[in-house]
């Protein structure tokens, strides 16, 4: 029988409150025959690309269209009013990568060895002794940003359609539930109602699956989850399970979050998808049906329609390249071992210490990839002098963005000219030669940007982000401790 979340007690909506409150493709060595299309770089006014049979994945796997959440293809593309300006998603960008950074400072050292220390608890907001033992610390999460990406989710029986972003970057999966006992922001479908699920139940406040949460607490023996990202947002209310559907799949007894008071950058998604290697993610909830493996594509312009996939029957074809996964560097994040840099197929004079001090991961939420600027400086020297020899004219800096150029016609950005082909290395001999659609950063046709930037220092985390994953199948395999790139996927 469902136990509903619709009567919580006067201790939770004082939380809820209280928390609310406190929260605030190119040839495998490279080349210079990347051709530049100014239109389709900018997409103008593109109409939703009608999804083609995409190159890699089995019949039967398990397969969901993933598209950009401001695109035209996105469901919640027609009520959400204005997309967000390039400055708004750079800013949320930075600070996604600010908080990924001191993530992996409290689980490692900048030697890359594995120190799981303490978990920083910040106090408990203070409740009246009839709610003491609600008390969930709001600690940092992960930031989400404007730039990211959404799938279609079922959840409930009968099952609710709700659109979601996808994010390698988390655990926990949520989504905002009927009654917003606080506040819930605006989002384009209907709130989930568990109270219309027969399959819907709280997780008790004895079950081990609350334990599993970063912070839990509990309210009438139902437990809490609550958790606060990078850029403020929050989310908060009772962990549950239910059925999740996913394309013609049921994945049963799924645990997420049912939020009842939630603030902050998220659009107007239903929620977000977790797909990290925590104990909370869908990646481990599904291992058995799943076999601890996913992938997926992201199209070249947000007018495209990519896919995400789970199960080994979705995996790309033998043509992906793999890295081992390094999963002793700590928890949810996808660490990989970044050795090289080419461009136009020329390795750049990088010592390796470079980037085995700060250690890589792959992120699907991070918009621009960073790296160290011992690495960067030299890419950004040998981009900018191609650039100069192709007859290319600078253009102003934009936010962090500061190697930037003009593709029109007076800049020198004439039809069918070439850009200098970028590619990245990794341990194993695996490489990610970035496809045209995600060197440069398109703020408009006389302003385009090479889409890296520098960390703050040369032990930071390097971060593959997602503009330098765009048309690459990327492959996650938690079994055989592989990250693969398939290029040309969609």
């Amino acid at each position: 029988m469902a136990v509903s979340c619709c009567c919580p007690d006067q201790g939770l909506f004082l939380l809820l409150l209280l928390l609310a409150a406190a929260a605030g493709a190119v040839s495998s060595g490279g080349s210079s025959d990347v051709q530049l299309n100014v239109e389709a770089l900018l997409h103008v006014g593109s109409p939703c690309l009608t999804p083609q049979e995409h190159k890699h994945g089995a019949a039967t796997g398990t397969r969901m269209p993933i598209v950009h959440q401001h695109g035209p293809c996105s469901p919640l593309a027609n009520d959400q009013g204005k997309a967000p300006s390039h400055e708004e998603i750079l800013a949320a960008d930075q600070r996604r990568v600010e908080y990924i950074h001191r993530r992996v400072t409290e689980t490692t050292t900048t030697t890359g060895h594995q120190v799981r220390r303490p978990k920083l608890q910040p106090e408990p907001t203070s409740l009246s002794s009839s709610a003491a033992s609600a008390n969930v610390p709001a600690s940092s999460g992960d930031a989400v940003g404007t730039g990211n990406y959404v799938v279609p989710i079922g959840l409930g029986t009968p099952g609710e359609r709700l659109t979601v972003v996808f994010d390698t970057g988390s655990d926990t999966t949520w989504v905002q539930c009927q009654p917003c006992v606080g506040s819930c922001y605006r989002q384009k479908e209907p709130l989930f109602s568990p109270a219309k699920s027969s399959t819907y139940a709280n997780i008790s406040c004895s079950s081990p699956y609350c334990s599993d949460l970063d912070n839990s607490g509990c309210s009438g023996g139902h437990c809490l989850y609550a958790v606060r990202y990078g850029d403020g947002s929050t989310t908060v209310g009772f962990y549950a399970h239910d059925t999740l559907t996913l394309a013609s799949d049921a994945v049963k007894e799924f645990r997420f979050g049912c939020g009842e008071n939630n603030r902050g950058l998220f659009g107007q998604a239903a929620g977000l998808m977790g797909l990290g290697r925590g104990k909370t993610s869908l990646t481990a909830q599904a291992r058995d049906k799943y076999g601890g493996v996913f992938s997926y594509c992201l199209p070249a312009t947000p007018s495209g329609t990519g896919f995400l996939d789970l199960g080994q029957a979705g995996s790309p074809a033998a043509n992906a390249r793999l890295t081992p996964m390094l999963t002793d560097m700590g928890p949810t994040f996808y660490y990989v071992g970044l050795t090289g840099i080419k461009v136009d197929g020329r390795a750049l004079s990088i010592p390796g210490s470079v980037f085995s001090d700060a250690g890589a991961l792959v992120d699907s939420g991070t918009v621009i990839t960073r790296l160290p600027p011992k690495a960067y400086g030299p890419l950004r020297s040998a981009f900018a002098k191609a650039m100069d020899s192709l007859g290319y004219k600078k253009a102003p800096a934009t936010s962090f963005l500061d190697t930037c150029y003009d593709l029109t016609k007076g800049g020198g950005g004439q039809g069918g000219k070439a850009l200098p082909a970028v590619s990245l290395a990794f341990q194993g001999g695996a490489s990610l030669d970035v496809d045209k659609s995600g060197i440069l950063y398109m703020v408009d046709e006389s302003r385009a940007c090479l889409a890296f930037a520098p960390n703050d220092g040369d032990t930071d985390m390097a971060i593959v982000g997602n503009t330098q994953q765009k048309t690459y199948g990327v492959l996650y395999d938690l079994g055989k401790k592989v990250v693969g790139f398939a290029p040309g996927a969609c």
